[in-house]
């Protein structure tokens, strides 16, 4: 990482005052946020939250050992711990603008994945694709924001061909400050749909807000969208290399020869975009591609009793229940069980919406149905006027976690599905508890 660079250039490199120079004559292993986890050769950035500061960690982390630390001016002051202390008005604009140093020394590959649904499983699929070609660096676990980008990119390790970066988006800005940090060369946009209305009103909203990516590629860079999707169009830029995936695009079908380890079409789909991503940086995936998904995001479990746990209880949206509710149609040898809760911020539409979800749960012939929470109540109203199989309502995860176990049978598939603030999890959890799990998958 940035073990080359002496305090003074890493000072420099973040617009930091190099309040002390510390002992080494190197730089950190490692860049840290949290207090409780830095050590030796760490460097510990204190920042400024809503309720606390972490800067006023800044002594114990001397004390434990750090190579140094980066706090505010006022924290600064009076540090002396034999570490180097860095010094700046805002710790986080340093972070940020260290980690768009870093990326520049690097001098690698790097692609901004973006969408309404299926960035985090896109982004798995083309590191998985890349690996074997070129040392590649993918965002891991939910360091997608303005903090956790930043510490991806510094964490990627001299030699890094190439940064796969997921970028995440609540509000208008956000998408435009990542891809201000990381300056990619490819940017992806999977999809653009109803998810986050609430703050952003409106689905031309969010796609301008997903288009903040297109607008930060420099001049002769890739944008890789679906084909035939109107909301990007106004965002369209005449120099980029503009490749569309999917049904109609440029790219919209695997090669022979390239296994993937999955069959669901969103998962394919997912492919596509990964697939035109990988050969915008020269490489083109052949034979079996690895691919190791991201925790609560789809992955089966099978469980002792010879049922199957589809744990994709990260998130949910209309888009991508629609897309878990085709694939557990597609992929169920026996019954099909779908414990589905609230999906949050969507805003005054958000009853229509849960409805809409349990009239397509019908049509994919749920055979038994778990709703979680107050909108999912819809879900199940909707589900239900059809004369469909049984439905069950509770109130939250827990109640779930407790209920779900004693329903499931031998041969069932069950889809566990809702927003990350529903906490399904338990479910998935309870089910292997209950009935005990032979592999993942």
């Amino acid at each position: 990482m940035l073990q080359e660079w002496n305090a003074a250039r890493l000072a420099s490199s973040a617009g930091a005052r190099l309040a002390a120079s510390g002992a080494g004559g190197g730089g950190p292993a490692r860049v840290v946020i949290d207090s409780r986890e830095a050590g030796p050769g760490d460097l510990f950035v204190g920042l400024r939250g809503e309720r606390t500061d972490g800067g006023r960690f800044a002594a114990q982390a001397l004390e434990a050992g750090v190579w140094g630390v980066l706090v505010t001016e006022d924290r600064a002051r009076g540090l002396d711990g034999g570490g180097a202390v860095l010094a700046a008005d805002e710790p986080l604009a340093a972070l940020q603008r260290l980690a768009t140093a870093w990326r520049r020394e690097l001098r690698c590959a790097v692609i901004g994945v973006t969408g309404s649904t299926g960035k985090t499983s896109t982004k798995d699929v083309l590191a998985g694709m890349l690996a074997p070609y070129r040392r590649v660096v993918a965002t891991s676990e939910n360091l997608n924001t303005e903090i956790g980008l930043p510490l991806v990119v510094l964490s990627a390790p001299a030699g890094t061909e190439a940064l796969v970066l997921e970028m995440a988006m609540r509000g208008a800005g956000q998408i435009a400050e990542l891809a201000a940090i990381a300056e990619p060369d490819v940017g992806v946009i999977t999809n653009v749909g109803p998810v986050h209305l609430e703050l952003l009103g409106s689905v031309e909203a969010i796609a301008a807000a997903k288009a903040e990516l297109l607008a930060g590629l420099r001049a002769g860079a890739t944008a890789v969208v679906p084909a035939g999707e109107p909301l990007l169009e106004p965002h369209r830029r005449d120099d980029l290399a503009w490749v569309t995936f999917g049904p109609g695009g440029d790219v919209d079908e695997l090669p022979d020869g390239l296994t993937l380890p999955f069959d669901s079409a969103h998962m394919r789909r997912n492919a596509l975009a990964a697939l035109a991503a990988a050969r915008a940086v020269g490489v083109e995936p052949a034979g079996e591609v690895e691919v190791r998904l991201s925790r609560l995001r789809g992955q089966r479990v099978r469980l002792g009793s010879g049922a199957v746990v589809v744990n994709d209880c990260y998130n949910a949206n209309p888009m991508s229940m629609h897309a878990a509710l085709d694939d557990l149609a597609a992929s169920a040898p026996g019954r099909r069980v779908a414990v589905l809760g609230d999906m949050l911020e969507l805003g005054p539409d958000a009853e229509r919406f849960h409805a809409e979800i349990g009239a397509h749960a019908r049509e994919a012939g749920v055979d038994e149905l778990v709703t979680v929470g107050p909108l999912a109540e819809r879900i199940g109203a909707a589900f239900a006027d059809g004369g469909a199989g049984a439905v069950h309502a509770v109130a939250d995860a827990g109640e779930a976690a407790a209920l779900v176990p004693g329903l499931v049978r031998p041969g069932d598939t069950v889809l566990v599905k809702a927003s990350r603030g529903v906490g399904l999890e338990a479910v998935a959890e309870a089910l292997e508890h209950e009935h005990g799990s032979e592999r993942r998958g």
